[in-house]
C-alpha cells in the first residue's frame, strides 16, 4: 500500500502561561492509503493535536509531517489551505455544519471553493446524499435535521472533493450508540467501496472495536500501535 502520511519525530509543547505542556513527545507513525485507523487514549493524551498536525492546522514545535509526499513544513499558509481543500476532508463532533445552507449546499461547499462546474456539483451532491442515506433531505437547514443527520451531511462534505485522507475527530461523540454504529457502517462501506482513507480520534469503545488498526496515545506518546 502506498503511504499517505508520515510522522517523523513529531513533539508539540503548549506555553501555558510559564508552564511547558508537552501534548505529543517524538511521535513516528505512517498512514497507509486505504486505512480505516483510529487513534484512541485518554483525554489529554494528544489525539486532537495529532489530527490538527496531520491536517496542516496545527504545526508542530519539532519535527516533520508529510501528506502524499508534501512536507507540511515547508508549505506557505496558501499552500497548506490548497492541500486541505483538494487532499482532506475533516469531520468534527459538532458537525460545523454552516447553518444558513442546505443540506445540499453544506455537501456542495467544498466545490464551490474549488470551483468545479455546476453540473458536475449537481450530480456529485447528488449521488452523494443518496449514498449517505439524506436522498429528499436536501433543501433541509441544519436546525431542520437530527444529530446523526447533521453529521451524515458532514460526512458527505468531508468526501466531496475525493480527498487523500479523511480526518475525523471524535465523529461519535454528540450521537446515541445506535445512529453512531450507523455512522460507522457508512463510513466503512465509503472506505472499502471508494479507498477512502479515514483516520479517527476517539473516546467511542465501538469505534475502537470496528477500527482495523489501532493506535493508542498516553501522555503524548505511541503506547501501542495495533492491526487486526
Amino acid at each position: 500500500m502506498a503511504e499517505i502520511v508520515k510522522l517523523e519525530g513529531v513533539t508539540k509543547v503548549y506555553q501555558d502561561g510559564k508552564v511547558a505542556v508537552s501534548a505529543l513527545r517524538e511521535i513516528d507513525l505512517s498512514i497507509q492509503k486505504g486505512e480505516f485507523a483510529a487513534v484512541a487514549g485518554p483525554s489529554g493524551s494528544g489525539k486532537t493535536t495529532l489530527l490538527n498536525i496531520i491536517g496542516g492546522l496545527d504545526q508542530p514545535t519539532k519535527g516533520s509531517v508529510s501528506l502524499e509526499g508534501n512536507y507540511l513544513e515547508q508549505m506557505s499558509r496558501g499552500e497548506l489551505s490548497m492541500l486541505r481543500l483538494n487532499r482532506i476532508g475533516f469531520i468534527f463532533q459538532s458537525y460545523n455544519l454552516i447553518p444558513v445552507l442546505t443540506a445540499f449546499e453544506n455537501a456542495e461547499f467544498v466545490l464551490l471553493l474549488q470551483k468545479r462546474p455546476a453540473e458536475e456539483r449537481r450530480q456529485r451532491v447528488a449521488n452523494l446524499l443518496e449514498e449517505v442515506g439524506l436522498s429528499g433531505l436536501d433543501s433541509r437547514f441544519p436546525r431542520e435535521m437530527s444529530g446523526g443527520q447533521q453529521q451524515r451531511v458532514a460526512i458527505a462534505r468531508s468526501i466531496a472533493s475525493e480527498p487523500a485522507l479523511v480526518l475525523a475527530d471524535e465523529p461519535t461523540a454528540n450521537v446515541d450508540s445506535h445512529t453512531a454504529s450507523e455512522l460507522l457502517g457508512l463510513m466503512e462501506k465509503l472506505n472499502q467501496e471508494k479507498g477512502v482513507t479515514f483516520l479517527f480520534s476517539t473516546h467511542d469503545p465501538s469505534v475502537m472495536q470496528r477500527a482495523r488498526r489501532l493506535i493508542t496515545l498516553k501522555d503524548g506518546r505511541v503506547e501501542k500501535d495495533t492491526t487486526k
